[in-house]
């Protein structure tokens, strides 16, 4: 006699672990979200907020029921989508109307305070206070002065504040920090720095003040002291100026270009900025500035060059190598196609690297071997055909490895139907088996010379964009826009992310424009069929 019980029992037993999963699920997200809210509401990221908060209302309703059975399958894709390709563009497009960057970052608020506190002075009774440098993680070494807190501890030894560029010292909580021998050497949540690893980034610390008062502030004086000091600027908060104690300069809020400063009656600001929306300022200078907008062109002109250059020579190599070795007539074809594909196998920026020593002009491989004595990177002219070279070197594996597929779907009986026909071997290659060839591979074509139309790397480390004109270092010869908006966001000169997120946008727009036109063409190819 058979029981009826057994599957009721097994089928809730098997239920049991997935009912166990989805708890743990949900109760880390809740977690994650409870934990990550605050932090991003006191920092008001309130785009991040919203893709949080969406995505954990959109885990506890799907994953919280047996039903939307389709939609647990699509989230996870659509998240990733979200976080790592719409949220950036969206960001870059916010950024590209404000005028963020250097000097440029924070609020009004903050930039005063920043003003204010470098402005310290040291008195003959300042007092000094033994200081403590921590991070929030690991140290990194980095130049931006606000990812420092200052951990202080008065003459008593037992009364410790902590502060920072943008925050005023404020008394630390004890339970949250170790004091010994009169310093601080743990604190809750950060990293304490070393004496030398404060040495590394002294530079950036020396000129921060801790405000400690409406007149007065610490200073760094070495790797492990700081002194309060005066400040010599003082910010009148109605009548929205800043007056310098010593001279009695005046500086008021001015617009100068597009951004406004703190600025006297003779002209002469204060460097520190704040973030500001500009409108359509950083595109109507892309493409009314006459210097910038041929350099743009130019750019422009030469990624067209680099990009449709790079495909077409990998493309023609790789497939008359793969032509070659689909012959069946050739013996030993799985030991050339293995070989074939080494430069294939060795990581692109470890290749890019080698070769940049191969074109050095006095004791580069290039030159020794053949007799030359070729300023490879310091000729414009000689610097392209080098990128164009080292860059058919890396992807003609590529275009081998697809062409060689491609040409083995081709059905046989087509071949030997143009062979009956008359046709030789090379118009057989040209006139059947390339169109059909091009059917399988076009799209990828495409997405190559997109790919190189945005190729940082291959720019960057082998020719960092040289050579420059005299005196011009925003665009060199052989970069490409992309390389050229890493230079505007990260040069020398100064960071300027507003400028270079709308050099971007527009890069994006001729990216997409490009890649629609080129699948408009291509579409014509599916006649072959």
């Amino acid at each position: 006699m058979t029981s009826t019980k057994a599957p009721g029992h097994a089928s809730r037993s098997s239920t049991v672990p997935a009912l166990l999963a989805r708890i743990l699920l949900l109760g880390a997200v809740l977690a994650v979200t409870v934990w990550i809210a605050p932090v991003m509401i006191a920092q008001q990221q309130w785009l991040w907020l919203a893709v949080l908060l969406l995505a954990a209302v959109a885990i506890f309703v799907l994953y919280s029921t047996r039903r939307f059975v389709p939609g647990k399958y699509i989230f996870p894709g659509t998240f990733f989508l979200v976080v790592f390709l719409i949220v950036p563009i969206v960001l870059t497009v916010g950024y590209s109307f404000t005028n963020f960057g250097d000097a440029k970052r924070g609020t009004k608020e903050e930039a005063i305070a920043s003003i204010t506190s470098n402005s310290v002075q040291q008195t003959p009774d300042s007092e000094r206070q033994a200081m403590s440098v921590g991070v929030v993680g690991g140290f990194t070494g980095s130049d931006d002065p606000e990812e420092y807190t200052f951990f202080f501890v008065g003459r008593d030894g037992s009364t410790v504040t902590e502060g920072s560029a943008t925050e005023p010292a404020t008394t630390a909580d004890p339970g949250s920090v170790t004091v010994t021998n009169g310093r601080v050497t743990a604190a809750d949540g950060f990293t304490i720095l070393t004496a030398k690893q404060v040495n590394q980034v002294y530079g950036t610390l020396k000129d921060v003040g801790v405000e400690t008062g409406e007149t007065t502030a610490l200073r760094p004086q070495g790797t492990t002291q700081a002194f309060e000091g005066t400040k010599t600027l003082q910010y009148d908060e109605k009548a929205d100026t800043i007056t310098d104690s010593v001279n009695g300069t005046v500086y008021s809020v001015k617009k100068v270009g597009t951004s406004e400063y703190f600025v006297d009656e003779k002209g002469d600001r204060l460097p520190q900025s704040w973030l500001q929306g500009v409108g359509g300022a950083n595109y109507l200078r892309l493409f009314t500035d006459a210097s910038i907008g041929s350099q743009f062109a130019r750019a422009f002109g030469w990624t067209l060059v680099f990009a449709a250059g790079s495909v077409g020579l990998t493309f023609l190599v790789g497939f008359a190598l793969a032509l070659v070795l689909n012959d069946e007539r050739l013996g030993g074809r799985r030991i050339y196609r293995s070989i074939l594909l080494m430069p294939y196998a060795v990581p692109g920026f470890i290749a890019l690297l080698v070769w940049s020593n191969f074109y050095n002009r006095d004791f580069g491989l290039i030159n020794q071997t053949l007799h030359l004595h070729l300023d490879w990177f310091g000729d414009p002219t000689l610097a392209k055909v080098a990128v164009l070279l080292t860059n058919l070197w890396m992807g003609f594996p590529y275009m081998f490895i697809i062409s060689t597929g491609a040409l083995q779907s081709i059905p046989k009986d087509v071949l030997e139907a143009a062979r009956m026909d008359g046709a030789s071997r090379l118009q057989a290659t040209f006139k059947v088996v390339m169109p059909l060839l091009l059917v399988a591979v076009s799209p990828l074509l495409v997405a190559s010379f997109a790919f190189n139309f945005n190729n940082f790397n291959a720019i960057q480390l082998l020719t960092g964009g040289g050579p420059f004109p005299a005196g011009q270092y925003t665009r060199g010869a052989t970069d490409i826009i992309i390389s050229m908006v890493y230079r505007t966001a990260f040069g020398g000169s100064g960071a300027d992310f507003g400028f270079a997120s709308a050099m971007s946008v527009a890069l994006f727009v001729l990216t997409g424009v490009l890649a629609a036109v080129q699948f408009r063409f291509t579409a014509r190819l599916e006649d072959v069929n």
